[in-house]
């Protein structure tokens, strides 16, 4: 059996492997995706094959999980996939420091195990409890039940997260002397879920989707030690993999915002609000509005327009209305291209999914760094909802939150129309002066419903 077992992983190993290298291009997403899954089964068959179990409980649990989790995969909107992967991700970091405790308990508080085992153990629940905690703080912020601003103690911030990580790794160490009171573990739980809690409410909306990728690798890490804890090699090499691409993920978004990855756990940055229209700095915020009609006669008689989406096209569900109206640009001979930021949205390749849900070309897709020397010879940008990742000041204001992140250039494109609900703030909670350029006019209202405005103009023309 334990043969059958090691060849079954084996097996579950290289479908992990292979779905996630189909993941690299939205051709083999979904075969990588089924891939994976595969491959996840046979990891779970594998590992009933194991041990003797509770069957009782594996049914209950499976029918519970299934219950829940199908339904809301398949029901949640585009608009709602960042707030149910910072869900789904937390609750896996929760299984793992609930696998830690019991692990703890049937070991008579790991009186015989040996020191690799206790390591991992606390190690998973250390780390799988503060995921937990911080992914449903992350999961509200994103949700709006929660304010998207930095809440916290201000300058003592960090100083009580270090105390509250040092206790509860001392307790961690008490736990795991052998033979300690259960006391200690249950401790241990508490105090880090309080430090999971207070280390992302500090954290503003603007870096929530680090945050979450940053999260993803936790949970991945404590996987993999609960893996070693019970020596099972499937938990290890999925943990290890979910742990190795977050991290690389985390970073290579931090590097988008340039930002670093202690920076942005310090906080402080995001729905803080900012400078308003008519705000008393000296600057001229007067906008200029713009119609459907007058709209569709600049795209029509341009060589290119470059459209890039944020979360507003989300929000309105307008993906669809933009691949007709490109379709309809195209058909006049203008060409269209899409520039996608790398933070863009809530949550990394948001507007890659949205857009290829719409059958737009992956061709057309093209990156901050590939797009933005085409902005200086575009005739029309058409901004959809994307405020703070088209902020000038990010290039041109010392003083701006966001100064020295990498933005889309919109504002050296000949003419700018913006499609926004309200002269409001975007995530980041900071005011965007490219609204107030010369060169910008604001086409007020829903997304959709104003790009099928402007698409039926077009078709008049």
């Amino acid at each position: 059996m334990d043969t059958t077992v090691r060849v079954l992983y084996i097996v579950a190993f290289a479908l992990f492997i292979y779905g996630l290298s189909g993941l690299t291009g939205p051709k083999t997403a979904v075969r990588g995706n089924k891939t994976a899954a595969a491959g996840m089964l046979v990891a779970v068959v594998a590992t009933l094959l194991k041990v003797d179990h509770n069957w009782a409980l594996i049914v209950v649990g499976l029918l519970a999980g299934t219950v829940l989790g199908v339904p809301a995969a398949r029901r949640v909107k585009m608009t709602a996939m960042p707030q149910m992967v910072a869900l789904f991700n937390g609750v896996g970091g929760g299984a793992v420091a609930l696998i830690a405790w019991s692990e703890f308990r049937t070991s008579d508080g790991f009186a015989d195990s040996p020191g690799h085992v206790v390591v991992a153990s606390m190690f998973a629940a250390l780390v799988g409890s503060i995921s937990f905690w911080g992914s449903l703080v992350a999961f509200g912020k994103l949700q709006e039940v929660l304010p998207g601003r930095p809440m916290g103690l201000g300058r003592a911030q960090q100083g009580v997260n270090l105390l509250l990580l040092a206790v509860a790794v001392a307790c961690a160490v008490v736990a795991g002397l052998g033979g300690a009171p259960q006391v200690w573990v249950i401790l241990l739980l508490v105090l880090s879920a309080v430090l999971g809690v207070l280390v992302v409410l500090p954290i503003g909306g603007a870096d929530m989707p680090v945050v979450i990728s940053l999260l993803n690798a936790a949970t991945g890490l404590s996987a993999a030690a609960a893996g070693l804890a019970l020596d099972n090699t499937a938990m290890i090499v999925a943990g290890m993999i979910v742990g190795a691409s977050g991290s690389i993920l985390t970073h290579q978004m931090a590097i988008a915002m340039n930002r670093t990855i202690p920076a942005i756990v310090a906080g402080g940055f995001g729905g803080s609000g900012g400078l308003v229209p008519g705000a008393a700095d000296g600057v001229d915020r007067t906008v200029r509005s713009t119609s459907a009609a007058d709209a569709a006669v600049q795209m029509a008689y341009a060589s290119q327009v470059i459209v890039v989406p944020g979360y507003g096209m989300a929000v309105a569900q307008a993906q669809h209305a933009v691949k007709d109206l490109a379709k309809l640009l195209q058909a006049k001979g203008v060409e269209v291209k899409y520039a996608i930021h790398p933070v863009a949205g809530r949550m990394p390749g948001h507007m890659n999914v949205l857009l290829a849900e719409a059958d737009v070309s992956y061709d057309a897709l093209k990156e901050m760094d590939e797009i933005n020397d085409e902005f200086a010879r575009t005739d029309v940008t058409l901004v959809i909802g994307a405020n703070d990742v088209t902020n000038p000041a990010a290039r041109t204001d010392p003083s701006s939150p966001i100064h020295g992140m990498p933005i889309l250039n919109v504002d050296e494109s000949r003419n700018v129309i913006v499609l926004k609900r309200s002269m409001s703030s975007g995530f980041a909670g900071i005011d965007n002066p490219l609204f107030y350029a010369d060169r910008t006019s604001m086409l007020f209202g829903d997304a959709k419903k104003s790009v099928l405005e402007v698409t039926e103009e077009l078709k008049a023309l």
